[in-house]
């Protein structure tokens, strides 16, 4: 079975839905990981590889963050 007819027969849940939640929490996974990033870069001195992480992990959190919204208004809608 290719991966693009699978509309919610096999896993219960629409693509749309999944690829949602799916985006949300990796964002959310990915700002705790860039966290032992920073703290790696801080402990090796590199101040400017700790700041790019930061600003990663900003854009992760942000992304989380929209993820969460919309699946809110998706779930009391």
């Amino acid at each position: 079975m290719s991966s693009s007819t699978e509309t919610g027969q096999v896993t219960g849940t629409l693509d749309k839905d999944y690829n949602l939640i799916w985006f949300t929490e990796k964002c959310m996974n990915n700002a705790l990981r860039l966290e032992t990033y920073i703290e790696d870069a801080n402990r090796a001195g590199d101040s400017e590889l700790a700041e790019f992480f930061r600003r990663a992990q900003n854009e992760s959190r942000k992304g989380a963050e929209q993820g969460k919204r919309m699946l809110a208004q998706r779930i009391a809608g």
